[in-house]
């Protein structure tokens, strides 16, 4: 697929989110609401990446559940991808408010990590693809 200078340019920042994540594992260093934020982050722009790929308009929002609501209605396969929506919440609510602990799960930035590397695969794959 010869994908859009904008998938191209969308996928470039989410690689920019991912890269930053994959460097936070210390969390003394880096807080979970900032794990969290870079996660949500590259979740939204490789879904945007993914619809502009497809030629398509992508709504101008954080919220991840709309994102892969606008990829099925383009007929993309993202069921693999429906639990990342549980990151929306680190594009606000987290971001502003603290991600306090005993009150909330400590994120597992491994697991994190593992999360999101399937996405990043797959837009990636696209991107590239015939």
């Amino acid at each position: 697929m010869n994908a859009p200078p904008e998938a191209r340019r969308l996928f470039a920042m989410a690689l920019k989110d991912w890269r930053a994540l994959q460097s936070m594992a210390d969390p003394v260093a880096f807080a979970d609401e900032i794990v969290g934020f870079h996660a949500q982050q590259t979740i939204e722009k490789a879904l945007k990446a993914w619809s502009a790929a497809l030629g398509a308009e992508y709504p101008h929002t954080h919220d991840l559940g709309r994102l892969v609501l606008t990829l099925e209605s383009l007929g993309a396969d993202v069921a693999p991808f429906r639990s990342l929506v549980a990151y929306s919440a680190f594009s606000v609510q987290f971001r502003y408010e603290a991600f306090e602990e005993g009150e909330e799960e400590p994120l597992d930035r491994l697991l994190v990590i593992q999360d999101l590397q399937p996405l990043i695969q797959a837009v990636e794959g696209l991107l590239s693809g015939p």
